[in-house]
């Protein structure tokens, strides 16, 4: 896990001061959230219990250039992201009406969940909230059907996920090859 060092320069000019405490870890039990997506609708980890994996995306704004980028890839790489054992959810501390927009003028149609209020505090449980800039960093976790984390990725603002590791961590949960 990298995180930026501390900067004097403003949360927007430079890198945020004071990281989380730590994101959580392989093994661990996720925390359960109901949260409204892109067009309002609570969506909720234990809709997924026993029935799917689950892919959950913290990204720090709707309409930057790295998130932008990050979820294109998932958009076009669908396949590889979800299916009928796997759901992708995004979740970030935008407002639910700035998420719509994004996910309507990028056409990502796979739920991108507002944790606006109360602020962050999914973000929070899962430990990549930065307290001093309002928003979550890049933490991306694989929660298996019964709620275990089962692979994590964790990115500062400005750095760019890779990926492949879910891509080979995925294929271990499903007893696969990966094809990274």
């Amino acid at each position: 896990m990298t995180h930026p060092t501390s900067s004097p320069a403003g949360p927007l000019d430079g890198p945020p001061v004071g990281p989380p405490v730590g994101p959580l870890g392989v093994g661990e039990l996720a925390p359960v959230f109901a949260l409204r997506n892109q067009y309002g609708e609570t969506v909720s980890l234990q809709d997924f219990r026993g029935e799917k994996n689950v892919l959950v995306v913290f990204f720090p704004f709707a309409f930057s250039g790295v998130c932008t980028g990050e979820f294109r890839e998932i958009r076009e790489h669908l396949e590889d992201f979800e299916g009928d054992d796997v759901q992708v959810v995004g979740i970030s501390c935008d407002p639910m009406e700035s998420i719509r927009a994004w996910a309507d003028s990028e056409a990502y149609f796979f739920p991108l969940l507002s944790d606006f209020w109360p602020h962050g505090r999914t973000a929070r449980d899962y430990g990549v909230f930065w307290e001093q800039t309002g928003f979550a960093i890049r933490g991306t976790f694989l929660v298996d059907k019964a709620g275990v984390i089962r692979w994590t990725l964790v990115n500062g603002p400005g750095e760019a996920r890779d990926f492949s590791g879910y891509r080979t961590a995925l294929a271990e949960l499903r007893g696969t090859t990966a094809s990274v």
